[in-house]
Parts: C-alpha cells; structure tokens; sequence
C-alpha cells in the first residue's frame, strides 16, 4: 500500500491489528504514526498508546501489550509502535538485543483485536529469507515509505489538492534542490504555495528564486559550468561559496565525489545497467542517479577520468603543503574549462 493511499484507510476504513511501515523515508513515517493516533485519539503520554525500540526491548514485551485491553482509547484499541526491528534485516550490529521468536511467531498466525501494531522497518528491504520478515509481510498490512517511490507522488498530490501545476522542468529543479529530502520538500513546499496562492505561476525560475541552494546543490553547478568549459560561472560560484564560509578543501572533496559518481555512472551505463541497478550498485540515492545519468551522456569517460585524476592530486598537493589551495583551484577551473 501507498502512503498516501495508507493515510486515507487509516483515517476512514477499520483498522487491522497490524501494520507494516517498511522503508527510509522519515517524514512518511511520521505522518503515519500521527495519522494512527489522531484516529484513536490518543497523545503521547496516554496509557493505551505504547513505544518499543527492538534494538533495546524485549519483542515479547510487545505482544504482550498487544494483548492486554484498552483502557481509554477510542474503538477499545491500543497503538502499539515498534520501531527499528534489525531481527527482520541481514544486517549485524553490536549492542543489539537478541529477539526470542517464539510469542511473535505464535502471534503473527492470530494477531490480536485489541491492539493496533505497527512495525516500523526503516530499511530499504527485510532479509526475506527468515521466516518471521515472511509470515509479517504476509499477515501485516505493508505501507510503503521508500523514498523516491513515494517522495514525487506525494508532493505532486499535495500539489493536486492546492489546484497547482508543475511542469516537469520546475518540479525536477524543486527535487534537485531539496536533496530527495521529504522533510525539506514539504518545508519549502510551504513558501512555495503562499506564493502561488493569488495564481501566480510557479515556474523553474521562482522555485530558483524561492528555494535556496545547499552546499551540495552549488557543487552540482560548479561541476556541470567546469564540465561545459563556463569558466567565469563556476568561479563565480566558488567565491560565492568561499564568502559565505566554505572551505576550499571541503569544496574539492564533494567535487570529486560528485565527478566519482559521474564516471562511475557512465561506465556502469556503458555496461547496461539501469537507473535502480545503479543506485542499488553505487548506494546512492536514486534521485543522483538519474542527475547524474543526464549529464554523463555529454561527455565521454576519458574526459571524466582525466578530470577526476586532476581533482585527486590537487587535493593531494594541497594537502602535502606543497601548493595554495585557492590558487590551484582557480588554475584548476581555468584549465579545465580551456
């Protein structure tokens, strides 16, 4: 189930006696758990509603809880919140507790109807191989919070319900410069619907205007104006940057992790991946890969690789002390745009 499709059930149809909130994306995530508790009315500090971290807490203790009665919660339900259940995952930490299965298996095959649980898995997967991330998907009521999955539709239907258009232009510029971040998009989404409030049109130029850039979003320029040989645009952007406190340092090493992805990019292309093989491959955000994949196609792999060597060992020059860093920076620019 869609998140936003999960918000409306969970505001207008019966409940289920458990839910599975799985993927990384925070902000729906806390939209659900809110949605669940303005639905059974209950507050934080209320009896019939429960939290558990399974990293510390005993897995027992919240079947258990599932199973006791309500004491004032609206339809007789308890809200039972489990976050960050790693037993589900193939990943190993430290300092985790080890989950006893046993009272959960037994209570997956019958869960009980006086208690509302909601698992909240953020990952990107469940080791599907284990029996118990089996029996949960099967009998859970599984919502979807992966991010890029559910960050565009659900910024275009909050976008919908305000009677607002984006061409596919802006909205990509309004992507880029939250980060793929849900949190930051709806945050700047605000200023931008009372901007648009009297009609006025939201254009790639306003959202430019109105959202501002992060570091990361700046480097995204400076590479694309190095790459394109616009030499006085992207020194324009380091001295804005350097006027503004950053380093000269930390701009070349997000530089080449920007150029890294590019190369790695376009020679995992080249090899006939896809955007999500990509981004499952790289471990990055999906959203960067598709940035990333438009620009590779205008340029070739040498060029990439020439200009990530030149980056390694500026960086190395600076700092073994034997060059300025500003200086080599700007020689960089110039000679790279020539």
């Amino acid at each position: 189930m869609k998140a936003q499709e999960a918000l409306q059930a969970i505001k207008e149809k019966p409940l289920a006696p458990l839910y599975l909130i799985l993927g990384t994306e925070s902000y729906l995530q806390d939209r659900i758990k809110q949605a669940f508790m303005e639905r059974l009315q209950l507050q934080k500090d209320d009896l019939d509603l429960v939290y558990f971290d399974l990293e510390q807490d005993p897995l027992n203790l919240v079947v258990a809880e599932a199973q006791a009665p309500s004491l004032f919660s609206l339809e007789d339900k308890r809200l039972i919140i489990a976050e960050n259940p790693l037993f589900l995952t193939a990943e190993k930490k430290s300092n985790v507790i080890e989950q006893d299965l046993t009272d959960f298996l037994t209570y997956l095959n019958a869960p009980a109807e006086s208690g509302v649980v909601v698992i909240i898995a953020p990952y990107e997967k469940l080791d599907e191989r284990k029996k118990v991330s089996k029996l949960l998907k099967k009998q859970a009521v599984v919502i979807d919070v992966q991010p890029l999955k559910e960050q565009e539709r659900y910024i275009r239907q909050t976008l919908s319900a305000e009677n607002i258009q984006l061409e596919r232009a802006a909205f990509d510029t309004f992507m880029q410069l939250t980060e793929m971040d849900l949190t930051k998009a709806m945050q700047e989404l605000e200023k931008l619907l009372l901007y648009a409030a009297n009609g006025a049109p939201l254009t790639k130029d306003v959202i430019l205007q109105l959202v501002p850039k992060s570091l990361e979003n700046n480097i995204f320029e400076l590479t694309e104006n190095v790459l394109t040989g616009n030499a006085d645009k992207a020194l324009r952007i380091y001295e804005d940057l350097h006027l503004q406190g950053e380093e000269t340092i930390k701009i070349n090493a997000i530089l080449i992790g920007q150029v890294r992805l590019l190369l790695q990019t376009k020679i995992l292309t080249k090899a006939g991946y896809q955007q999500g093989n990509i981004a499952q491959t790289l471990k990055v955000h999906p959203y960067r890969v598709k940035l990333a994949m438009q620009q590779v196609r205008k340029y070739d792999e040498k060029q990439l690789m020439t200009l990530y060597d030149e980056l390694i060992e500026n960086d190395y020059l600076v700092k073994t002390g034997q060059m300025d860093k500003e200086f080599l920076f700007q020689l960089f620019v110039l000679k790279t745009a020539q």
